[in-house]
């Protein structure tokens, strides 16, 4: 970004890459694999601890495979550091996970954890931040017997795409 002000530019460097990190967690969660699939570069790796390792449009894959199995998944992030260094730059994002997921012996489990993503990112042609690689710790997890409730698997007919009516919540690639 060219800017008279390198701190404006920063900041406003800083505050598009936290919002891909948020697209991320809302690809996720809204299982939207188009809008995964545009947060990285076409050179990607990602590295989900002992579940994945891989380029990351493999990794798209992986979790479409996953969705089915996956009627909940909630990603709260947390703390996120962000050191840039011109059209590069590094984060790490603590989030905290939820995933209801197939029991091991019938019904449902609660999939909990609290991640640390640690991230690469690059600014693309286009002028947009993208993961270039992306690595997950887990500091803690937890597996659980599940017996709630609530708007489980909302996907495509989540609310949002009707009640917030920008383009940021359109679901797909970003505009």
């Amino acid at each position: 970004m060219n800017s008279a002000d390198p701190a404006l530019a920063a900041l406003l460097d800083k505050e598009a890459i936290r919002e891909l990190v948020l697209l991320y967690a809302r690809a996720i969660d809204r299982q939207d694999i188009a809008l995964l699939r545009d947060l990285y570069t076409d050179d990607a790796t990602d590295t989900h601890g002992d579940s994945f390792d891989g380029p990351a449009q493999d990794y798209c894959q992986f979790i479409a495979g996953a969705f089915p199995y996956m009627p909940y998944s909630g990603h709260h992030l947390c703390n996120h550091l962000i050191a840039l260094d011109g059209d590069a730059a590094s984060g790490e994002v603590y989030a905290l996970a939820w995933h209801l997921i197939p029991g091991r012996e019938g019904g449902q489990e609660e999939d909990f954890m609290a991640v640390r993503y640690i991230d690469n990112y690059r600014r693309c042609a286009d002028g947009k931040w993208r993961f270039s690689k992306r690595v997950v710790t887990y500091d803690f997890k937890l597996r659980r017997p599940f017996e709630g409730g609530g708007l489980l698997g909302q996907g495509a007919l989540d609310p949002s795409y009707t009640l917030c009516p920008q383009a940021l919540f359109a679901r797909g690639a970003r505009a």
